[in-house]
């Protein structure tokens, strides 16, 4: 980056300076409209415009917020710790943190060598970009079109690790550049440039930390199949979801090491096995429960993952409870 916009940045402002001479809190009045604990854009960006930039506050903890508006973070220098929806990120220089508005956010306090940058971006400016993204379902585009309808994303946020990626790094030195000086079309160019950003980020899903789509994918899929197990499939928690058919099974069996038709025999074979051992159910009936309508393939199914029939297995469990 530039010295003298580095420089720029690095300078103490008159918010951070009333907090080194002993300011305890934040302003609520420069971030918030009323008691809530929500930032307000308004308090942060020209009526009409749907970008702008400002540098992290730092020497302070930020409390527990949320945002009407979509903020993404540029790690310049240093690193900044944000705890979101509980989860504690570490943002090195760099990394870029995406948060949708419904997340809630705390920072604990900065230094002075860790200069962060924070975009303020209207949910509508995501409109525009979204058509330059085409049709391919990733985490990025999933996450936009939840912001944009106003809807909390799973996790909340995303972190993308672009440190290596020098495309990126330029990018966000260009943006932060069309804000820092005078340039002309300003407004577009810091448009323009976002929505490139966007693009490359999408290139990049490598660099996602994995926490976003692991604890997603597992915690949405289990979730599902625990629900629903007697009529689950792919094709309907995939719709739920938002995500592509086959991407969204490359992803589960990547992240978990199994299909998801194989998740989907365990859960039913759990469940086949708990009222084996609970009930009087005939085992035809116990199949058609459990989600088998094919009585004969829930008899393969059985005998390949216990290695006896339904009958003996039953047949084992009573005489175990018997024998004490």
């Amino acid at each position: 980056m530039k010295n003298e916009i580095f420089e720029r940045l690095s300078a103490i402002t008159a918010e951070e300076q009333e907090i080194l001479d002993g300011s305890l809190v934040i302003d609520r009045a420069l971030y918030m409209k009323s008691e809530k604990n929500v930032i307000n854009a308004q308090k942060l960006i020209d009526s009409g415009k749907l970008i702008t930039i400002r540098p992290h506050t730092r020497f302070i903890h930020f409390p527990e917020h949320t945002h009407d508006y979509i903020e993404i973070v540029y790690m310049c220098e240093g690193v900044t710790t944000h705890i979101i929806n509980g989860n504690t990120i570490k943002l090195s220089k760099g990394e870029t943190l995406i948060l949708n508005q419904h997340a809630t956010q705390e920072i604990l306090p900065a230094g002075a060598d860790d200069i962060a940058v924070n975009f303020i971006v209207m949910p509508q400016f995501f409109s525009k970009a979204l058509e330059m993204m085409g049709e391919e379902e990733t985490p990025l585009r999933r996450f936009i079109i939840d912001c944009i309808a106003g809807r909390e994303s799973t996790n909340g946020y995303l972190h993308f690790k672009t440190a290596e990626i020098d495309q990126i790094q330029n990018l966000f030195e260009n943006l932060i550049i069309s804000f820092t000086e005078k340039t002309q079309n300003k407004r577009r160019t810091a448009e323009l440039t976002m929505t490139l950003i966007l693009l490359e980020l999408i290139n990049h899903t490598d660099k996602l930390d994995p926490v976003n789509i692991k604890k997603s994918i597992l915690i949405e899929t289990l979730k599902y199949i625990e629900e629903n197990y007697q009529t689950a499939s792919l094709s309907e928690i995939a719709n739920r979801l938002h995500y592509d058919l086959y991407w969204l099974s490359r992803e589960i069996k990547r992240k978990t090491g199994k299909t998801f038709t194989e998740l989907l025999q365990e859960k039913r074979l759990l469940q086949t096995e708990y009222l084996l051992a609970n009930s009087n159910m005939k085992i035809s009936d116990i199949a058609s429960s459990v989600g088998y309508n094919n009585t004969n393939y829930f008899f393969t199914i059985f005998q390949k993952h216990f290695g006896v029939s339904p009958k003996k297995y039953r047949d084992k469990l009573k005489s175990k409870a018997l024998n004490g």
